[in-house]
């Protein structure tokens, strides 16, 4: 069996700044540690459902962390196509290229279809050599890993595996999980300007696919059937409060528990409220939103001693002021 790691219900695991993505803290629970142990054992990705601001992301993110697994992510839009995840081929280039070589008979080298194919996200985590040894090849009009994203441990080497992030598929069209049950169930496809099958590496053991869905469409059935599948919850409103001011803590241990506490009555207050029912319910992100606003304003610069009882007067204060801005995210009432 492929083990994830050993983590127990609120370990933390801090993360450097990867890319774009910011440094954070992120604290495992039991659910997500069992789900992707499941997951690696199965050879199955994995799709995180749950609402906005849960962390889903985040997971693998520290899941790429935790295993010492390379990091790859792309962010699912509504132009979106299945086999961008797989492979594009860049056209407009290659005419481009056309109509500078002018050469009447037979294709010259420069126009060869696989000079215009880019490995996609999934291609880079199933076999990161063949994507590496396409794009390097003198001819390629690509360079590097072109419009994916990704992050390496120091030392990190193929044999290590990948961990890749499908953010967000609930954005795009039905035909974009639909297109990738063959490649997620075999483990490989075909890409036809080269006649060739990219499949899993030989000395790199299978990606850690790691699928995320804030539920604004239904996915096929067929596709989530191929999937190991949790669900990122916060807790009840009743326990919220504390749960909050531990993952707080682990973000701003700076900051005094009143303060942190405070913040999160606020977001267990406001999630009880009958009216937010139908609406966008506050959570763990714009808690940490709220926590992050007062800290830049009583901190003018990178501090990381305690608050004294000054800044903390201060900081309960902004708290009282600014809480509003995290928390009206309800759209607006037409007349």
């Amino acid at each position: 069996m492929r083990q994830f790691i050993a983590k127990k219900e609120g370990d933390r695991i801090p993360l450097h700044r990867m890319g774009s993505w910011p440094p954070f803290v992120h604290a495992f629970d039991e659910d997500s540690v069992w789900a992707i142990n499941a997951s690696l054992a199965s050879g199955r990705p994995l799709l995180v459902r749950g609402e906005p601001g849960t962390g889903k992301s985040q997971l693998a993110r520290a899941a790429a962390v935790a295993t010492g697994r390379a990091f790859i992510y792309t962010v699912i839009t509504s132009r979106t196509e299945g086999l961008d995840l797989l492979w594009r081929f860049d056209a407009v280039a290659r005419l481009a290229q056309a109509q500078v070589a002018n050469t009447p008979g037979a294709v010259p080298d420069c126009l060869k279809e696989r000079h215009y194919v880019q490995p996609g996200p999934l291609w880079w985590a199933y076999n990161w050599e063949s994507a590496a040894a396409l794009v390097a090849e003198p001819r390629h009009c690509a360079s590097g890993i072109q419009n994916n994203r990704f992050w390496q441990p120091d030392g990190w080497k193929q044999g290590q595996g990948c961990v890749l992030l499908i953010d967000e598929i609930d954005k795009a069209d039905v035909d974009v999980p639909n297109s990738l049950l063959e490649c997620l169930g075999n483990d490989n496809f075909t890409v036809p300007y080269l006649n060739e099958t990219i499949v899993a590496g030989r000395d790199a053991p299978p990606p850690l696919v790691i699928i995320t869905t804030n539920e604004e469409r239904e996915l096929p059935r067929a596709f989530v059937r191929r999937c190991m599948v949790v669900h990122l919850a916060l807790p009840a409103v009743e326990v919220l409060a504390p749960w909050l001011v531990s993952r707080g803590a682990a973000h701003f241990p700076n900051m005094p528990e009143k303060l942190l506490d405070e913040a999160a009555q606020i977001i267990a207050r406001d999630r009880a409220k009958p009216e937010q029912e139908d609406g966008a319910l506050p959570g763990q992100a714009e808690y940490l939103d709220m926590l992050r606003a007062v800290n830049g304003m009583v901190r003018k610069e990178k501090d990381a001693s305690p608050y004294d009882k000054k800044e903390e007067d201060e900081a309960l204060a902004i708290l009282k002021k600014i809480n509003k801005f995290a928390l009206n995210k309800k759209l607006l009432e037409r007349p």
